[in-house]
């Protein structure tokens, strides 16, 4: 059972798949709920209530989740760090440095990135 199947499970088929539930992944799961402006508190209740089985915690979303096709792209690794970078430079929330890293050309990044070099060794 891959990633994909559960979250199509949770988000909109609602096809119960708890014959596989050891293969479930609670963390990522939710991890990738919080990533919806509709489920992130349901998320957050799964992170408190860590303790519960993984049955459970799946039975919580499948039951809960108004069904709806959702869909969020990782961040990775450089994005965050481009986006770190532009919220010190202009004083931006993380939302709204989200948006200017949309707009925002790799040379404009890297101008910024430079203003806050202070060089020396790299770890």
């Amino acid at each position: 059972m891959e990633l994909k199947d559960w979250l199509n499970s949770i988000n909109f088929t609602k096809e119960d798949l708890s014959e596989d539930i050891k293969q479930y992944t609670p963390f990522v799961i939710n991890k990738c709920m919080s990533g919806h402006i509709d489920t992130v508190m349901y998320a957050n209740e799964m992170n408190m209530a860590h303790h519960l089985s993984k049955d459970m915690q799946y039975q919580f979303f499948i039951n809960i989740v108004r069904k709806r096709k959702r869909f969020a792209p990782w961040l990775r690794k450089n994005s965050i760090e481009d986006i770190s970078v532009i919220q010190k430079y202009y004083g931006y929330s993380f939302e709204k440095a989200q948006q200017a890293l949309k707009i925002l050309s790799k040379e404009q990044i890297d101008y910024i990135k430079k203003k806050f070099d202070l060089g020396g060794k790299s770890k």
